[in-house]
């Protein structure tokens, strides 16, 4: 079947909904007002949650799926490309179906509707990554220059994360017997050296698979510093970042006698900021940073 754009497949009445909802200001929500709203999950505040999150929800699914009709290089019409943008679509008329949150049995039902919604989008990530190995076949060799394409990636995973973050926290808050320390899905004494371990000890488990080895993974910093934030997000951006730093060193010394060095993670706190560095060996140098103010910057 020929790949159709989105005024070939849907109805006017849908792409004019999807122009209309895409072309709305989105809100932006800090960590910070997450947790203090959700430390008071009563039925009112879940009753208002839902409400924002009725409006607020679909234009940012309207705006990724414009986001996706309008990639260079044909990506836009890659079979997986169009499967992501299709469930984008889906989600959006189902949260448009949604008649008016009134009530705690609104609420309820309207909560099951956005955890299936976020279990649709579970394979986002790789059903696009699968889509860019498609263009990467019949793209033009001589068409070196792709970085409108990683530029738009970028910004379309950071903007996925906002939207799970949303769906999730309000899921979260429905938990009868939250774990300790936990507003939702964020914990609000976090020790970023804990989860740095735990996702090294993730990744050296694939490197030993593949490899049959792997090089150690030595952590520096306090191990009484804690900070608010989500730790999922936390690990599966330290297990990408150690996985392909194990990778590197492991294929440098795949062939060699010597003993592979060991890979370092600095944690440091500062006033505003939490910075997490990776050293490797210095034929392999690569610094990495992240979660600038994290009680105050980051946005869902």
């Amino acid at each position: 079947m020929a790949a159709k754009k989105l005024c070939e497949t849907y109805s006017k009445a849908v792409m004019e909904e999807v122009q209309r909802w895409a072309g709305m200001k989105q809100t932006g929500v800090s960590l910070r007002y997450m947790m203090e709203f959700g430390s008071r999950p009563t039925e009112r505040n879940l009753l208002i949650s839902a409400q924002f999150l009725h409006k607020e929800l679909p234009i940012r699914l309207a705006r990724r799926a414009l986001d996706i009709e309008g990639l260079p290089y044909g990506l836009s019409q890659k079979p997986a490309v169009l499967k992501v943008r299709d469930w984008y679509l889906d989600s959006f008329r189902d949260l448009r179906s949604f008649p008016e949150i009134k009530d705690t049995s609104d609420e309820l039902e309207f909560t099951k509707m956005i955890k299936m919604i976020k279990v649709r989008h579970n394979n986002v990530v790789p059903t696009m990554a699968l889509g860019v190995q498609q263009l990467k076949k019949d793209i033009d060799p001589k068409i070196q220059d792709l970085d409108e394409i990683h530029r738009f990636l970028d910004r379309f995973y950071m903007t996925r994360i906002g939207i799970r973050m949303l769906i999730g926290q309000h899921v979260a808050l429905h938990d009868p017997n939250p774990p300790p320390d936990c507003v939702g899905c964020i914990h609000t004494k976090m020790s970023p050296l804990d989860v740095a371990r735990g996702a090294s000890e993730d990744a050296r488990a694939i490197c030993l698979r593949e490899y049959g080895s792997a090089p150690e993974v030595n952590i520096y910093g306090d191990p009484n510093f804690t900070f608010p934030y989500v730790p999922t997000h936390l690990h599966l951006m330290v297990f990408e970042l150690v996985k392909n730093s194990l990778r590197a060193v492991q294929e440098r010394f795949v062939n060699s006698d010597k003993v592979a060095p060991p890979i370092r993670i600095i944690v440091a706190d500062g006033i505003e900021d939490v910075t997490i560095k990776e050293l490797m060996p210095t034929f392999i140098c690569r610094d990495w940073e992240t979660l600038k103010s994290p009680c105050l910057r980051p946005e869902a």
